[in-house]
């Protein structure tokens, strides 16, 4: 999975934020990773300088599927980041958990058939 963040002239931060995010989106989406080809990572915030609003949009780019898109705002970036990568979890297992669990597959409600 090929993580890319893109910054607006609000955030600050560099190289060194954008290393820490792509360890903790790797980290966070590490269960979906053979899904997602590319992750976009758009960070934003308010204008003016006393703007305590900040915004992590989160683009996952599935393998033949279309995009998938996800915004959280908070008070810091890596609040932001935390609820957006929550958020597209959430999406993702909706979208692939389903379809790796079949009818008949081993559950919590009864136990693993014996031969």
């Amino acid at each position: 999975m090929e993580i890319r963040i893109d910054t607006s002239k609000n955030v600050h931060g560099g190289d060194d934020l954008a290393r820490r995010l792509a360890g903790e989106f790797e980290t966070a989406l590490a269960r979906f990773a053979g899904e997602i080809d590319t992750l976009q990572v758009h960070l934003g915030g308010d204008a003016n300088p006393g703007g305590r609003h900040r915004r992590c949009v989160l683009e996952a780019r599935p393998a033949g599927h279309a995009p998938v898109v996800v915004s959280h705002h908070a008070e810091t970036v890596l609040e932001a980041c935390h609820g957006a990568a929550h958020k597209l979890e959430s999406v993702l297992e909706t979208k692939y958990g389903r379809a790796r669990h079949r009818k008949g597959a081993d559950t919590i409600r009864r136990p693993p058939a014996t031969r």
